[in-house]
């Protein structure tokens, strides 16, 4: 990949991180006001975590994105307030997957039904994404997967992609969705530069993000962070560079998942920036 095309991804990158304890000093710490900030959200804890911490990111600058999971939302009522808290806040970009909550929290099984309430309450945020996967998911057959993102084409504005490790299926899963015309910008879900033994701490907490209990389901995927040599991000984002730079993919940028490996992850951000010149 061009140093300029590496250096224009890295400069629109997002970071996803979990609502815990720290999150907030450590992103005050370490995280321009320029990247844009997301806060995953636990069927364990609930969205409250969530929603407190995107206000007081917000109110320090930052542009946050929370996770609204639809399984999440106990009733219209509770949609409509966290609606309202949202936008006091001054939030103009929502993420709404379908959430792992087992049984729901209330009638909302999935995205698309939020997703067209939001629509007829007048669309609240200028941006909403929605969840695609690369690699398949754990419960989810792929077919339904690419099928949902056509079903919210029309209210989305945005893919976020989940993890993937392989280049080559990054590749082929950005061309099967065009080919299924779907058009929205996709920012691409990368691991940051993750510590194995942070990572397995972490996943053994209950209700931490939707990103490490979809990174449990995947055991394998430890081993490549584990074996020396088999994880590094540029090596990916080098590997993926045509799929990455190629103007019909319709990439908007990456999507880092820090699991709280915050300071971490903007290190080798700005290492890599400084290596491109």
């Amino acid at each position: 990949m061009g140093a300029e095309a590496l250096r224009a991804l890295l400069d629109r990158v997002r970071y996803e991180v979990l609502p815990a304890k720290a999150t907030e000093e450590k992103v005050l710490a370490h995280v321009p006001r320029d990247v844009v900030v997301t806060v995953t959200a636990s069927p364990v804890k609930g969205l409250e975590p969530t929603l407190a911490l995107t206000e007081r990111l917000t109110a320090h600058g930052f542009r946050v994105v929370p996770h609204v999971p639809a399984r999440l939302l106990r009733d219209d009522t509770h949609l409509k307030d966290v609606v309202e808290r949202l936008r006091a806040a001054g939030v103009d970009d929502v993420f709404v997957p379908a959430g792992d909550a087992d049984p729901p929290a209330g009638p909302y099984d999935g995205a698309l039904p939020v997703l067209r309430r939001l629509g007829e309450l007048g669309r609240p945020f200028a941006h909403m994404g929605i969840t695609g996967y690369p690699e398949s998911h754990p419960l989810i057959d792929d077919d339904i997967t690419i099928q949902a993102m056509w079903d919210k084409r029309a209210h989305a504005t945005y893919i976020v992609s989940n993890l993937c490790f392989d280049p080559r299926l990054l590749g082929d899963w950005i061309a099967r969705i065009r080919r299924r015309d779907v058009t929205l910008p996709v920012y691409v879900g990368v691991a940051g530069p993750v510590q194995r033994a942070k990572l397995l701490s972490m996943a053994t907490k209950i209700g931490v993000g939707e990103s490490t209990r979809f990174l449990s389901r995947h055991p394998s995927w430890f081993l490549r962070f584990a074996t020396p040599g088999g994880y590094a991000p540029e090596r990916l984002l080098t590997r993926a560079a045509e799929t990455l730079t190629e103007p019909s993919a319709g990439v908007a940028g990456l999507h880092l998942f820090t699991f709280n490996q915050i300071a971490e992850t903007e290190r080798w951000r700005r290492a890599l920036l400084e290596r491109l010149g």
